[in-house]
């Protein structure tokens, strides 16, 4: 096993033993394709395992889901958290979405290849979309007021799993403005540079809004 997958293991005891042979498998994917497709920066590409896997795979620390949890990644881009989610939780069903139809292109081959029977792939506007699930997943895809405008029609009510259905965001950043802007705050905040012990994660976090903070939160309509 590589150094890189050495490194999560040590600091993210929660990821199930068996999941580690497909995450080492998906970072050489990552990386083939990055070298044809900006996925994520060619300075940063060294390392994918640490700034771009661990922050996903983080939510494993508090995150449960029962069977049949439905989980859509909105803004999906190389599959992130969407794919690292799918394969911590196999027993839930995960729609990846993104308008860029290179990158689901990606990421449906990153599925095909580990065997990810748990996700389907979307190319499209979430707008437009007309299902519903428990959790909506985003990592900085815009700013909270224009996501939540976006996506909370998507979101079921219930609270099943280890959480209340709602919002799951990896967001840098102050949290204040944006907060302040929704007029609502975070059920849950995960700071990552504690969890994962290293500086280079300050002011990055995972962020839990439940569902009727996101349907009464201030949100920017999303466009026509």
């Amino acid at each position: 096993m590589s150094e890189a997958v050495e490194k999560l293991k040590s600091v993210l005891p929660s990821v199930p033993a068996d999941a580690w042979e497909k995450i080492e498998a998906m970072a050489a994917l990552h990386r083939e394709w990055n070298a044809k497709i900006n996925l994520v920066s060619r300075k940063d590409v060294d390392n994918l395992e640490w700034h771009h896997y661990a922050p996903c795979l983080a939510a494993g620390t508090f995150l449960r889901l029962m069977a049949g949890a439905r989980v859509i990644d909105v803004g999906t881009g190389g599959g992130f958290p969407g794919l690292l989610l799918a394969v911590l939780f196999p027993q839930a069903h995960f729609t990846l979405m993104d308008s860029v139809a290179k990158k689901i292109l990606v990421v449906s081959d990153v599925a095909e290849k580990l065997g990810l029977k748990n996700v389907e792939t979307r190319v499209g506007r979430v707008e437009k979309l007309g299902k519903h699930f428990d959790f909506v997943t985003g990592r900085a895809v815009t700013n909270l007021p224009a996501f939540f405008g976006l996506v909370k029609k998507l979101i079921a009510p219930g609270r099943k799993h280890s959480l209340a259905n709602g919002v799951l965001y990896w967001k840098g950043g102050e949290l204040a403005p944006e907060n302040d802007a929704l007029g609502v705050v975070p059920a849950k905040i995960v700071e990552l540079e504690s969890l994962l012990g290293d500086a280079y994660f300050s002011g990055k976090y995972i962020l839990h809004y439940p569902y009727p903070d996101v349907f009464r939160a201030r949100c920017t309509p999303p466009p026509q």
